[in-house]
């Protein structure tokens, strides 16, 4: 009977000192924006959350010891509500292109406070990525035939600043031979299905996502611009102060998201379809072996001076009235730590400039691919994987026997033979040399050329797949 009454008053002891520990617990809030729509902000976010990658890597020993995470997600369309709710202390995290996060920059700054851009996710040196796309039926081949055409962009964005950029170096005034509207990408799509625009300016994935589901057709990439692109991620600047580990932790979870992707492209690429709507084949093409972008956590200078340029183009449109100085705008020190802790060297991957890297053999002769010039995929339906082809006739032979077969084939992929980014081949065109080889170009005019050089033929997509052309 005694043992019994020590044994309560003991248990309810403890109970008494357990709660009493656990008022003194704090509650750490860690409240981040995504973008998933945005694919290349899925190792930023999306990935992160759907594979519940943080609780990996939160500290929790220390001055964390006791701390009890809170940790809200909330997703956007786009940029600038996320920063809305940044400044408003709603959000400690956000992931955005370089225009939006410039913004967000000064958006802070605007209110008393700093945010700091603490990693790039994804980008293109070279501009791929933004792009300019016309209805399918549209007679346009090149942005010099747009002059007295209504286009639209989502203002304030990367690819507004791309498409300002692309028009004067076109010779066309912006204010005067066209019309530029505003539209967010949602709208847009509607809208180039309806004939009320002549063109759409827009970011990653549109581009691409509206010509694949077939009622668009590519004119323009930000690669023919030359200026750099990326995603990243931003936090508020004060938290990052009181709790650096928590932001190390969070980039360390996007380093594994990175690699998990890279792993296996069409795995993940269909994982982000089942949360997005976005068809797995375009997410693929961006981050598959040799996509349209690179997936990069380094400052490289030419994304330090992609955010100098969206500053100064912001400030100049007058979209923003305070500038960011991007020498303390962009700190280093969370994704370097997290580098270190993964065992990953931040300074050599710095200096690399390699896209993800293709190591496969040819699906039609068994031969590795070394050659990637005229590189060509065909995902076919109930396929896990992506077959890869040395050589652009090489996979329309493939394709006409898969068909004949009665299977799909989700996308066909090939490398516009200039630029070297990954097309859908639908919107490509080709030419046939004197030898009897096919190159892709994404503008009609250089296949044009190429083939006039060469003396070929010129080819579109369908003439390929009726068997008209390649070997």
């Amino acid at each position: 009977m005694r043992f019994s009454t020590f044994t309560k008053a003991a248990a309810s002891a403890l109970v008494a000192m357990t709660v009493s520990l656990g008022a003194h617990a704090e509650t750490l809030r860690l409240a981040i924006g995504t973008q998933d729509t945005t694919i290349n902000c899925a190792t930023g976010g999306l990935l992160i959350r759907e594979l519940k990658l943080l609780d990996k890597y939160l500290p929790r020993d220390g001055k964390y010891k006791d701390v009890q995470y809170d940790i809200q997600w909330k997703n956007f369309t786009s940029g600038a509500p996320l920063t809305n709710e940044m400044v408003a202390d709603k959000l400690d995290i956000g992931t955005m292109a370089d225009f939006p996060g410039s913004a967000n920059g000064a958006a802070f700054q605007k209110a008393g406070k700093k945010s700091l851009f603490i990693t790039v996710l994804s980008g293109s040196t070279q501009g791929s990525g933004n792009g300019v796309v016309v209805p399918k039926d549209s007679s346009a081949t090149s942005l010099a035939e747009l002059r007295g055409k209504t286009i639209s962009v989502p203002f304030a964005s990367a690819a507004h600043g791309m498409l300002l950029r692309a028009l004067k170096g076109q010779g066309i005034d912006p204010e005067k031979d066209v019309n530029i509207i505003t539209q967010a990408p949602e709208v847009a799509g509607p809208a180039l299905q309806a004939g009320k625009i002549d063109a759409h300016a827009d970011f990653v994935p549109f581009a691409e996502l509206f010509p694949y589901r077939g009622f668009a057709r590519k004119i323009y990439d930000g690669v023919q611009s030359s200026t750099p692109t990326f995603h990243g991620s931003l936090v508020n600047a004060e938290f990052a102060r009181k709790y650096p580990e928590v932001v190390v932790a969070f980039l360390r979870a996007a380093i594994e998201a990175d690699r998990l992707i890279a792993s296996d492209p069409e795995k993940y690429s269909e994982l982000i379809e089942k949360v997005t709507g976005i068809e797995a084949p375009v997410s693929y093409l961006f981050h598959g072996p040799l996509g349209l972008q690179t997936r990069d956590f380094t400052w490289k200078p030419e994304y330090r001076q992609a955010l100098k340029t969206s500053i100064e183009t912001l400030h100049l449109m007058r979209r923003i009235d305070v500038t960011p100085d991007p020498a303390t705008f962009v700190d280093d020190q969370y994704i370097r730590a997290a580098f270190k802790q993964a065992g990953l060297n931040y300074d050599a991957r710095l200096k690399n400039y390699d896209k993800l890297p293709l190591k496969a053999n040819d699906a039609l002769t068994g031969k590795p691919i070394s050659d990637t010039r005229r590189l060509a995929g065909l995902w076919v339906a109930g396929e896990p994987k992506v077959r890869h082809y040395a050589a652009i006739g090489n996979a329309f032979q493939d394709l006409r026997k898969l068909e004949q077969a009665g299977k799909t084939v989700r996308a066909v992929y090939v490398h516009d033979l200039i630029h070297g980014i990954k097309l859908l081949a639908p919107q490509a065109w080709f030419a046939r040399d004197a030898q009897g080889e096919v190159s892709a170009f994404l503008q009609k005019d250089a296949a044009v050329a190429y083939a006039s050089t060469n003396k070929g033929q010129l080819l579109d997509f369908a003439a390929l797949k009726a068997g008209t052309g390649g070997r």
